[in-house]
Parts: C-alpha cells; sequence; structure tokens
C-alpha cells in the first residue's frame, strides 16, 4: 500500500536517501529496493517534483532520479575516470550502443572499429598507443559496473596489453536509460552552462526554492558568494522552515551561519560519505584548522569568511600541528614531509568543496566550511 499521508514514514525516508545515493536502482540487482520505493511511488514523486523539480522515473525493469546540480562539480563525475578522452570515448559507445538492439551481442573488435570513426577528439585513436587501450579499459569496466552491458566470454584487462585480443559483449535492458533525455536536440547547446540554462528555464514555479534545495542535498556547502546572494538569503530567511522540512524528511539537520550552510547528521552514519571520516589526512585537516583559528587575528579574513594566504604559509600551520600531535598521527604522515602532507591536504579541502587553489597552486583559499571543522586531542 502506498503512503498517502504528507508525513514521511521511516520507509519514506529510507525511499528518499537510496534515490539520491544511487545512480538507479535495478529491478533484477536490488528486488527489495526497487520494492520500498515503487510502493511509496506517490508520495515520492509529490515531494521531490514540489522540492527539487526533479524528475522521478519508474520503470518496469529500474528506478531513477534524474539528479541535476545547480552548478557541476569535479566529485559529480566518474571517480573511474581520470582523463578527459575516458569521458569522450564513454560516450562513443554509447552512441555505438544505440546503433544496437537490446541485449544484441557484439565483439570488442567490431567495437574498436566502430569508435574509431565516431570518436570527437582533435586526435585519432591508435589502438597501438597503450594510454589509448587503457582508456578503453576503463570505461568498458565502468559500462559493466553500472550494468550496461555484460561480458559474454573473454576479459577486457587482455586487450589493455594486446589489442588484438577478442572479447564477446551483450547489451542490456538498461543501456538505452542510462542518458537523460533532452526535450532539444543536443547540437543546438555549445556547454554545460547552456544545458543548464535550459533546465532552468523548464522550472516556471518556486525556482528559487528548488535551487536551495538542489544545492543543500547534491553539495557539502553552500556559500554567501556576495553581498545580495538570492539563494543564501533564501536559506537564512527560511531557515527554520527548511531546517524542520529537512528533519521530516532526511536523516540531516540543517546548519546555517553567516557564510557558509550545510546538512548534517549527528552520528556516523555508514550509508552515507562523510566528513571528517576514519582517514589520517583528516586529524591532519581538522588539527590543522584549530591552529589557524587560534590565529586568526593574523590572518586577513574577507567579509565571506575566506582565507587567503600562500601556501608556503599554510605549510606552517601544518608544522606545528605535527609539532604537538605527530605522536598521534599515522605513521605516513608522520614520516611524510610537511609538504607532502600538505599537498594532500589541499587535495582532500578542495575534494569537499573547503578550498580552492590559485595562482598556479602557489596560493590556497581556505573557505568557511573548512573552519567549521576543528579537533583537539584530549590530554
Amino acid at each position: 500500500m502506498e503512503d498517502t499521508a504528507d508525513k514521511f514514514s521511516e520507509k519514506n525516508v529510507e525511499a528518499l536517501r537510496l534515490l539520491f545515493e544511487q545512480f538507479w536502482i535495478l529491478r533484477h540487482e536490488e528486488p527489495e529496493k526497487y520494492q520500498l520505493v515503487r510502493q511509496q511511488e506517490q508520495l515520492l514523486k509529490r515531494y521531490i517534483q514540489d522540492k527539487f523539480g526533479l524528475e522521478l522515473i519508474i520503470h518496469q525493469h529500474f528506478i531513477k532520479l534524474e539528479k541535476i546540480p545547480v552548478y557541476p562539480r569535479a566529485w559529480m563525475g566518474i571517480s573511474a575516470f581520470t582523463k578527459p578522452m575516458d569521458y569522450a570515448l564513454f560516450c562513443t559507445v554509447l552512441a555505438y550502443t544505440e546503433q544496437k538492439n537490446q541485449e544484441e551481442q557484439f565483439l570488442l573488435t567490431d567495437l574498436i572499429k566502430q569508435i574509431q570513426l565516431l570518436y570527437p577528439g582533435e586526435y585519432p585513436l591508435e589502438w597501438t598507443n597503450y594510454q589509448h587501450r587503457r582508456s578503453l579499459v576503463r570505461v568498458l569496466k565502468e559500462m559493466i559496473a553500472r550494468s550496461l552491458i555484460n561480458t559474454v566470454e573473454g576479459d577486457v584487462e587482455s586487450f589493455q596489453n594486446d589489442k588484438d585480443d577478442e572479447v564477446l559483449y551483450e547489451l542490456t535492458p538498461y543501456t538505452r536509460y542510462f542518458m537523460r533525455s533532452y526535450p532539444d536536440s543536443l547540437l543546438e547547446f555549445f556547454s554545460v552552462d547552456d544545458l543548464l540554462e535550459q533546465e532552468w528555464a523548464r522550472q516556471t514555479v518556486d525556482t528559487r526554492r528548488r535551487r536551495v534545495y538542489r544545492q543543500l542535498m547534491m553539495e557539502p556547502f553552500v556559500y554567501r558568494e556576495v553581498d545580495l546572494d538570492p539563494d543564501f538569503d533564501y536559506i537564512r530567511k527560511f531557515r527554520n522552515r527548511l531546517r524542520d522540512d529537512f528533519e521530516e524528511h532526511t536523516p540531516f539537520r540543517l546548519e546555517v551561519f553567516k557564510n557558509v550552510a550545510m546538512l548534517t547528521t549527528p552520528e556516523a552514519l555508514q550509508k552515507y560519505t562523510l566528513f571528517p571520516d576514519r582517514r589520517g589526512i583528516i586529524d591532519v585537516a581538522l588539527q590543522t584548522m584549530a591552529i589557524i583559528r587560534d590565529a586568526k587575528a593574523t590572518l586577513n579574513i574577507c567579509e565571506f569568511g575566506k582565507i587567503r594566504l600562500p601556501k608556503a604559509e599554510l605549510t606552517g600551520f601544518i608544522e606545528q600541528a605535527k609539532k604537538f600531535n605527530s605522536d598521534k598521527w599515522t605513521k605516513k604522515h608522520r614520516d611524510e614531509s610537511t609538504e607532502e602532507t600538505a599537498e594532500q591536504l589541499i587535495n582532500m579541502w578542495c575534494e569537499w568543496r573547503m578550498a580552492q587553489v590559485e595562482d598556479g597552486g602557489r596560493m590556497v583559499t581556505i573557505l568557511p566550511g573548512a573552519a567549521r571543522m576543528i579537533s583537539h586531542y584530549l590530554d
């Protein structure tokens, strides 16, 4: 039976979590999750459309929430891909599969011939090039992991070492549904910004609210970027209503400060990717930030809570943290140079949108989200 009440039950909360956490839910792989969402279909559709303006697709074989962000971020890509060529090949292979019938089989040799013709890169593919073969291997492994194709016979890893090795694949019922459908031809768009503009042109009501809900749900932080920031002003104005809504429909709590808003959870939930986690670099980050906050009187902090400082100065703060705490750090961070630790810290902060690197890596801007995260070891 479907829930008809507006108030979410625990099942509703779990179903909403699944929709936002997973790319899609495949019925044959996760039948219990599929049924859970299917049973709450109408309530979830109403809530998601009202608050986020997103489309929930219910198919006989899968369920998929089309998650369209306000701003594209690096972490929203495919983590297994390491080069632009990976994405270009991925789209090219999808174009190749469009020419096939559902569950049709095909050989790797036929695939590589066809995508060589379809590939849009400035320079042609050359399968004698190990890096090109490696890129295709990453693409095919990702397609298998996402259930877009199945391996019938052979091993794609062998192609990495020998361009003449053969593999037999089979399309799945999901291949044609991976890419989002657009109302207009993609040839009419010239950038990601064009695609996003079309998305908001389709949102004719409650645009500001939907932007805010998407940012809070899809990004670790929402920052106040300018004096009159309409998205952040909306959060501050309606913070109580937003807080009640998120606490009722999700396991998260809304926290709002002068320059940053975020969703937090009162306990560590293994279902999510959370900050902080158990990595050693997290200890370094939290303790370094504590030292930076102690020194805030000597730093130039702009009105939006950002601290811009040379990388060398940040390295000095890390050196202080190491001096006070290294006996409790992991062996890796105890033994490596402070410069090596700084590089890892900056990369981690950037991944979580807690910092930005500027001037060719010479300057680092620490964002106010990082300033909320400090720790000290108990004596």
